[in-house]
């Protein structure tokens, strides 16, 4: 079984807000992007971020999709849409010094998103009647299904670089997982 990961598009972002569960628009010029993804055909099971940035990438291709709460990004809480510069120093530094373990103020923590993405990992591999899947989610989502394969250290996490509109691919044999493509 194969598994496409498809990180969303650039956004619209010139003040630099932190988000991640914020609907925040794709680039101005986004059909230019769509045109140049490599995106594969006759998938058994496609699900998306329910994410606008990635629900219009998947209604862009005419996809038949689904949608799962468990794929979009980090929940950011009351940072959500504020500039990070803004951000109060008393509350984003412990953050900075353990994202791990720390959670964004009215948010989650990196430990939080990872036991939520797992949870939709787990369930979706258990299925084994498809040969090949598509999500269609997040940096940190895809970061996070790749540090479960490899077992690195999750502050570690960030050394990954994910592309926007890119692709990952996990190959599955017999319980098996390998990351077979790297930003493709």
């Amino acid at each position: 079984m194969e598994i496409h990961l498809i990180r969303h598009t650039a956004v619209e972002n010139p003040e630099n807000l932190c988000y991640g569960f914020s609907d925040i628009p794709l680039r101005n010029n986004f059909a230019e992007d769509f045109r140049a993804l490599d995106l594969d055909e006759n998938f058994d099971h496609i699900i998306s971020s329910p994410s606008g940035r990635c629900t219009l990438l998947a209604e862009h291709f005419k996809l038949n999709y689904k949608t799962d709460e468990r794929l979009r990004e980090m929940n950011f809480g009351r940072w959500e849409m504020k500039k990070w510069t803004d951000i109060p120093e008393e509350e984003i530094n412990p953050w900075y010094y353990d994202f791990v373990n720390v959670k964004a103020a009215g948010g989650e923590s990196l430990l939080d998103m990872k036991a939520r993405v797992m949870n939709f990992w787990n369930e979706f591999t258990a299925e084994n009647n498809m040969d090949k899947a598509l999500l269609v989610t997040h940096g940190g989502v895809i970061r996070l299904i790749i540090q479960s394969i490899l077992e690195f250290p999750l502050e570690n996490l960030f050394k990954i670089q994910i592309d926007y509109g890119k692709k990952v691919i996990i190959q599955v044999n017999e319980g098996n997982f390998s990351v077979k493509k790297l930003n493709g």
